[in-house]
């Protein structure tokens, strides 16, 4: 069978699936996660060797030391999968939940009642524990999903795939509400993106380059989500403690994720006092400063950035960090070179603060804190899927509720329309 027609029969499997899903009790969805946890426990040493096999493979590839350590499944990978799936199943259940009633002058009860999506496509990259996590999401939602994970992951998704398999025959929901493309050609992505008339969304997760094509090829709606261009800006009057801290959790905790500061804005009014104290705790940590004209003046071991440093995801530690004038120039310069991910300010002045939340666009904005925040966890969703810089259908990070949309319903005694 070709690529093409097994992508086709799964697209079409999953749609079937997606009806069973969207009416499937809270209590039964809950069952099938807890069972996949299970299995996950019991079949805990399987995987890891299943896993081994992609491991041997990507070092034979030559692929990167950072690669390989997304790749890898540990016990505490493990751990992390099943404790996310009894997380996903304590979440409260979005599906068939009414809001906004309104009642019409003539007596008609208009509601918006919370819907499933339908079937759901992830396309992403290395990390094989996103397989769980995306299947438990997508399930709790009463979507159907099918995976198409990198092939470097092949044999650890595929072990993921048959324990999800098997807790969902158990817990009497069709197996096809969970598929994972069984083959490694790239083809198959093409395929995908092809199957409109089956699949709802198309949500890709990995590089840029990755984002890009499926952008390109995607006859389905995408949630794009490019890259994480981040800025904190320090404003004048800041308390520059607290902006120390902030700035050097935003950009040092973990540099290599979307949420980290790429670069910093400084007041003019503020620069003096705050850059060499906080350039002496970057150094200290390994970072690189890559500095404006003014910014290099104020430090002279600071390499001078380059235009392309401004919208650069380094995801690394590299920063760059530009003195401003005030807040317009800050705004206009995250306008210029942001992605609409996360931005923060540093302000004791509630007005500013008030602005900078008003008038910067991107998915999460913060007054007086990191942009480390921006996560599905730390936000209260208790999950993610992904962190989506469009604006349709979802900005931000996508929980359960941005995985359903909604539909009107109407109650009526008899009301004609004249």
């Amino acid at each position: 069978m070709s690529v093409e027609i097994t992508i086709a029969e799964m697209a079409k499997s999953a749609r079937i699936a997606s009806r069973d899903m969207a009416r499937c009790p809270t209590a039964k969805k809950n069952e099938a996660l807890l069972g996949i946890a299970g299995e996950i426990r019991r079949q805990a040493e399987f995987i890891k060797e299943e896993n081994k096999k992609d491991l041997s493979s990507a070092r034979e590839a030559g692929l990167s030391g950072a690669f390989i350590d997304r790749l890898t499944i540990k016990d505490a990978t493990i751990k992390a999968m099943t404790d996310g799936l009894a997380e996903v199943a304590a979440l409260e259940d979005p599906v068939g939940s009414v809001c906004r009633t309104l009642i019409r002058p003539n007596g008609i009860e208009v509601s918006r009642m919370r819907i499933p999506l339908g079937v759901i496509g992830i396309i992403y990259e290395s990390r094989p524990n996103v397989t769980v996590d995306a299947a438990a999401l997508c399930l709790k939602a009463g979507n159907a999903v099918i995976l198409r994970g990198g092939s470097e992951a092949y044999n650890s998704n595929r072990a993921l795939s048959g324990i999800i398999k098997r807790a969902l025959f158990e817990a009497g929901l069709p197996e096809e509400a969970v598929q994972i493309v069984p083959v490694r050609e790239r083809s198959a992505v093409n395929a995908l993106l092809s199957q409109e008339e089956y699949i709802d969304l198309i949500i890709p997760r990995g590089g840029e380059s990755l984002i890009r094509f499926v952008v390109e090829n995607s006859r389905i709606p995408v949630l794009k989500h490019y890259k994480g261009v981040c800025h904190v800006y320090v404003d004048e009057g800041a308390d520059l403690e607290m902006a120390r801290r902030i700035c050097f959790n935003a950009k040092v905790q973990r540099p290599g994720v979307c949420n980290a500061m790429e670069t910093m804005l400084v007041h003019r009014a503020a620069a003096g006092a705050f850059l060499p104290e906080m350039a002496k705790e970057f150094t200290a940590a390994g970072v690189e400063i890559r500095g404006c004209p003014e910014t290099c003046a104020i430090l002279p071991a600071a390499k001078r950035a380059a235009e392309e440093d401004w919208p650069a995801e380094f995801l690394d530690l590299i920063l760059a960090v530009k003195v401003v004038s005030g807040m317009d120039q800050a705004i206009n310069h995250i306008a210029k070179y942001g992605s609409n991910h996360t931005e923060a300010i540093v302000t004791n002045d509630y007005s500013r603060a008030r602005r900078f939340l008003r008038e910067v666009d991107s998915s999460v904005v913060l007054v007086n804190a990191s942009t480390r925040f921006n996560d599905g966890g730390q936000l209260g969703l208790g999950a993610e899927i992904g962190i989506s810089t469009s604006k349709l259908h979802a900005f931000g990070p996508m929980g359960l509720e941005e995985l359903t949309t909604t539909k009107f319903i109407v109650l009526g005694n008899g009301q004609i329309r004249e």
